[in-house]
């Protein structure tokens, strides 16, 4: 599928349209870290097996089948450069959601989306330059966009490492603060990072036929991998089915609009790239009801034991 006019969208963004995503982008991260808790991290060291193997399926297995499933499938660079972008992000706090509601393990959801967003800072730019690295079409699509390395994790690094050191802080030195502004911050971000992309895709909405023919196949095909990733690794390990809804959850749903506003930041708003985060953004939520609405109706198997104990559940 070379030579299509996909790869050669460019969600054009003037400077002040890049000071105003830089900052929605900096709301997101700083909303993730608002929601951050000891007990989170705590939990995952007190009982180990299931969230480290749920967030080693996420962080490091998904992004490798992703490179493979581009290799395999050649889907354009552009969109094989967003299915990485997106593998790569941490898990995002609905999952938190779509798991009470799957009446699965709400507190093992909540500690690997802690665990994963914290690691992101770090394993969210070197699975995109690894793996981009390894395609020879997505490696030259990187080269074509004139994105340097060592300059792209250091900034990349910033952009997620600061408002996240900010966000901890908030909630270490200023706790009442830091839950006063938790949920108005991530619902400003989000209505912020919808108008946002929701101009820019109003502007092309001309590529819409584009979008459901050559992107939307590849994003229903990865998030249902995502899914059997998540699912296959807690049976293989034979933990309780109120654990494997939740990992099921947790590895399946990512924060593609954090993928979304790394695209347009820092790949100049690649259009393939960008819309394969849109359509996850939209995709995963699908797929993640319907997987609750499945679960909701049937009790959890007793079978096996709970990783994580606390039975917190999410906002």
């Amino acid at each position: 599928m070379t030579g299509a006019p996909i790869d050669d969208i460019l969600l054009n963004i003037n400077p002040t349209g890049q000071l105003v995503l830089g900052g929605v982008l900096a709301l997101i991260i700083y909303g993730v870290a608002l929601d951050l808790r000891i007990d989170d991290f705590i939990e995952v060291f007190r009982r180990p097996i299931a969230p480290l193997s749920g967030l080693l399926a996420q962080l490091a297995v998904l992004p490798a089948v992703t490179w493979a499933i581009t290799m395999l499938l050649k889907p354009q660079p552009s969109i094989a450069l967003g299915m990485m972008v997106v593998a790569a992000c941490p898990g995002g706090n609905i999952s938190n959601l779509i798991t009470h509601m799957a009446r699965g393990n709400t507190a093992l959801s909540i500690s690997m989306t802690g665990v994963s967003s914290l690691l992101a800072i770090v394993t969210t730019p070197l699975n995109i330059l690894f793996w981009a690295a390894l395609n020879p079409d997505t490696a030259a699509l990187l080269r074509q966009v004139s994105i340097e390395p060592l300059s792209f994790l250091g900034s990349t690094m910033a952009i997620l490492g600061i408002p996240m050191a900010l966000g901890l802080a908030t909630v270490h030195y200023w706790p009442r603060l830091g839950h006063l502004l938790r949920r108005p911050l991530q619902i400003l971000s989000f209505l912020f990072l919808v108008a946002f992309i929701g101009g820019a895709i109003f502007t092309n909405a001309r590529y819409l036929t584009i979008f459901v023919q050559s992107i939307l196949p590849f994003v229903v095909l990865h998030n249902a991998i995502a899914i059997g990733l998540g699912w296959g690794t807690a049976k293989v390990l034979r933990l309780s089915d109120y654990d494997t809804r939740a990992m099921t959850i947790e590895v399946s749903m990512h924060n593609s609009g954090l993928g979304l506003a790394l695209i347009l930041n820092q790949f100049d708003g690649l259009g393939g790239a960008a819309l394969v985060a849109a359509g996850w953004g939209v995709w995963h939520l699908i797929s993640g009801w319907a997987l609750a609405a499945w679960w909701k109706r049937r009790d959890p198997h007793p079978q096996g034991g709970s990783q994580v104990a606390r039975t917190d559940t999410a906002e």
